[in-house]
């Protein structure tokens, strides 16, 4: 594995600053900061229209950090003249490259005081008094279950008064799904609150976190092309042919890109100032060839390693069990793909592949990396104090596993074939305590790879 851990240290060791496009430090303050009491906080207020009285008010933004999950900007508007007042959230992470679907199953009143965030462009329905509030319909909003069934509540009583006098057979239908929805808040009986995001960026809260919740199930989805326009993004037009252009062939050979590290620019993904990322093909022994990423900020000194593979999907899908016994164990070459979930039976968690991006590292490296993601990104400040016990219980059960003093398996499944996990044994055949096992994937995992809509053959005629 040297080969791909001098790539590594290539891409990351490659020199990122450009002298000729060298950014200012008031080009690379970050914009979306933690809000810390130590620091003061930068509101920016601009002059907006009161959509109340129409005279001149005041909207104050705040851009920032939501733990566990990604970038917002608050909103407050105040109408001096007229008193009015409105607060939203709109998302300003990036958009996704799948949409999310959420569904949770309420069996209990405490499920109501789950947290959720949901951005512009997400969808709930409750199918068991058939409410369905449509995508845009509301602005983003950091809610709970109950403050959903809530606003919908306050949002339906408007103008009942003056409905009950001019149509009181309307206002009389109504008044009964409200208190319809009044007994959802009481839970007499179970029911299902779907939430779905094409952006990708909505959440609802899972209380037993890290543990796997079984009312709460979330699934992926590739988006349609009616759903890309929707969110401004449009594909190219096929018939243009100008902005890319085929190159001649062998003018570019693959053996070339094996000794080249490519740069472009981005943006960090902890602080959001400009930075370069290194990329570099390299080849993994016994397995295949892969892409690593390397950023580093010169701002804030976040540094990230991803590896994409080189490869397409493979015909079928690899599932790794580990034993985890031993240094040796720990010490393992693991590359994990952006397709890859974990999951550690003897503590219950499971994590899914989106909250681990692909990476080429250790056994004890995954394992750090997920306690670090465990121990960081949880709602610390605004946790109750039994789910914050239960955390640093689970955190610490996981400092026994790193540290060898309980033996786990390490169940690493991916879809699309592209994960490897180093084996012990001279001849590379699975040791005694590696099980690798190919299986034929499901219709669910063919669509979340996109593959049950792709053609291969005749594309062409519809092109």
């Amino acid at each position: 594995m040297s080969t791909t851990a001098s790539a590594t240290m290539a891409a990351e060791s490659a020199d990122t600053t450009d002298p000729a496009s060298a950014l200012t430090e008031a080009q690379q303050e970050p914009i979306f900061k933690e809000i810390n009491a130590e620091q003061a906080v930068e509101v920016v207020e601009i002059e907006s229209a009161c959509m109340s009285c129409f005279k001149t008010g005041t909207t104050r933004l705040l851009p920032t950090k939501i733990p566990f999950f990604r970038e917002v900007v608050l909103m407050s508007f105040k109408c001096e003249h007229c008193g009015f007042t409105n607060n939203e959230m709109q998302s300003a992470s990036e958009i996704q490259k799948h949409g999310i679907r959420i569904e949770l199953k309420v069996e209990k009143e405490a499920d109501l005081n789950r947290r959720v965030v949901r951005s512009d462009n997400s969808s709930i329905s409750i199918p068991e008094v058939e409410l369905e509030i449509p995508v845009q319909s509301q602005k983003g909003e950091v809610t709970t279950i109950e403050g959903i069934i809530e606003r919908t509540i306050t949002g339906l009583s408007q103008d009942q008064e003056k409905r009950r006098i001019e149509h009181p057979t309307e206002a009389e239908s109504i008044d009964a799904f409200i208190d319809r929805l009044r007994d959802l808040k009481l839970v007499k009986k179970p029911f299902r609150v779907l939430l779905e995001d094409i952006s990708g960026n909505s959440f609802i809260e899972n209380p037993l976190a890290p543990a796997s919740d079984p009312q709460l199930k979330t699934s992926h989805f590739a988006r349609s092309t009616a759903q890309n326009e929707q969110l401004g993004l449009y594909e190219q037009n096929h018939e243009d042919q100008h902005l890319l252009k085929p190159i001649a062939e062998d003018s570019w050979p693959i053996e070339n890109l094996h000794g080249e590290v490519l740069q472009f620019s981005t943006n960090c993904p902890n602080c959001h100032a400009p930075c370069e990322t290194n990329m570099k093909l390299t080849n993994i022994p016994h397995f295949k060839e892969v892409v690593i990423m390397a950023t580093v900020c010169s701002r804030c000194g976040h540094k990230t390693n991803e590896v994409k593979s080189g490869g397409g999907i493979e015909p079928e899908g690899v599932r790794f069990k580990l034993r985890v016994e031993s240094k040796e164990d720990l010490t393992r070459d693991v590359l994990k793909s952006e397709t890859c979930s974990l999951s550690i039976p003897e503590l219950d968690l499971d994590v899914g592949p989106n909250a681990l991006c692909g990476r080429f590292t250790t056994v004890e490296g995954l394992l750090v990396a997920m306690r670090e993601q465990l121990d960081g990104t949880l709602f610390h400040d605004s946790a109750d104090e039994p789910s914050r016990q239960q955390l640093e219980r689970f955190l610490t059960t996981f400092d026994k596993v790193i540290k060898l003093e309980q033996v786990i398996t390490l169940v690493l499944e991916d879809p699309a074939g592209n994960t490897y996990v180093q084996s012990l044994s001279d001849d590379d055949e699975p040791d005694a305590k590696l099980i690798v096992e190919r299986y034929e994937r499901s219709f669910e995992d063919n669509e979340e790879l996109g593959l049950n809509d792709m053609k291969t053959e005749n594309y062409e005629q519809n092109a």
